[in-house]
């Protein structure tokens, strides 16, 4: 073969394998780009979808006027029937109510009173009207006080990994709101930092969270029972106390956020009228913010309820929301899935 020939032939072998290897970079930055398109899949493209999309842009982009700097990048969450459910009553209670039956053989004094044999019976009903909120704390003293700290988050985690939902019968801790996880990595992967504000016991939290959210312990603020410290065979600990130190509900929320975080955030979600105050706090940013609710409208694959709620009760909020332009997200036109 004439060696013009053969370099003619090397030559055409050589841009055709180049173009091989190029459409296979090609190929493989398109596939790429493809899996970057929607940060959000468990969202339905809508106006709440690309007001999130929207407002991350914007804080992020270093040549936008609405530009903010990481540190400055706080977002604040709700956890009770904004990042899980929280029906037919808080799951923290219904943590409450095992342990109560878990309990009650080693006291038999506890037969006598009406507000045990309620829980025994997992009678929300008379818990709710005839109890209220200071039935609830007494026995959650009963089932607290004395543990040490360590003790306590063991209990919690061995009781969230096994403990199922009543109606759905899902474990309680797959009752989490996939959009809502999304949306959690969605801001972490933009240099966000997240937080969980709660009005949830923060131990209580602190046991499951970390796993179950990916985010740290220390992003994670609740309302807290007091501690006594103490030497167990040399050993320091902390011993649970019945008495209450912060309820972290309502206008506990900016404060607890304002002593822990030291900034406001920039954004926030709620659910019910126990995170206004919270709202009201991060729309009051000199940075621009977004401000939203969960609206639970979907009572075929959750629950529907807001205004006359007895748990999670929206209507303060929704006629703030309302009247300010906040974003509410509803659940059954927003959400492709609600659960993993």
């Amino acid at each position: 073969m004439k060696p013009k020939t053969v370099f003619l032939q090397r030559f055409l072998l050589g841009i055709l394998v180049a173009g091989l290897f190029a459409g296979c970079s090609v190929q493989q930055k398109e596939t790429q780009v493809s899996e970057e398109v929607d940060p959000l899949p468990s969202w339905r493209d809508g106006s709440s979808k690309q007001s999130i999309l929207d407002f991350v842009k914007q804080v992020t982009d270093t040549a936008a006027a609405e530009f903010v700097l990481p540190k400055e990048r706080i977002a604040v969450f709700d956890n009770d029937g904004t990042l899980w459910s929280e029906k037919p009553t808080y799951f923290q209670v219904e943590f409450v109510l095992y342990r109560i039956k878990q309990l009650a053989p080693k006291h038999p004094e506890w037969q006598d009173d009406e507000l045990i044999r309620a829980a025994l019976k997992h009678d929300l009903k008379t818990l709710r009207e005839e109890f209220g909120a200071g039935g609830l704390g007494h026995l959650m003293a009963l089932t607290q006080s004395g543990m040490s700290s360590d003790t306590f988050e063991n209990t919690v985690r061995d009781w969230i990994n096994t403990a199922r939902h009543p109606v759905s019968g899902k474990l309680f801790r797959e009752m989490v709101f996939k959009p809502m996880l999304e949306l959690i990595r969605y801001l972490q992967e933009n240099d966000f930092q997240v937080y969980v504000a709660s009005g949830g016991g923060i131990d209580f939290m602190r046991a499951w969270i970390p796993q179950v959210y990916g985010l740290p312990r220390d992003h994670i603020l609740g309302s807290m029972l007091k501690y006594r410290y103490k030497k167990i065979k040399g050993r320091p600990v902390l011993i649970k106390l019945a008495e209450i130190l912060f309820v972290n509900d309502r206008d506990g929320k900016p404060k607890l956020i304002h002593q822990v975080i030291g900034r406001k955030p920039i954004l926030a979600f709620g659910n019910s009228d126990g995170d206004l105050q919270m709202l009201e706090w991060c729309g009051s940013n000199q940075h621009k913010s977004l401000t939203a609710l969960v609206h639970h409208t979907d009572g075929e694959r959750e629950w529907a309820y807001d205004r006359k709620s007895n748990v999670g009760r929206l209507d303060r909020a929704l006629n703030e929301a309302e009247k300010q332009g906040w974003l509410v997200v509803d659940m059954k036109s927003d959400w492709k899935n609600i659960y993993p």
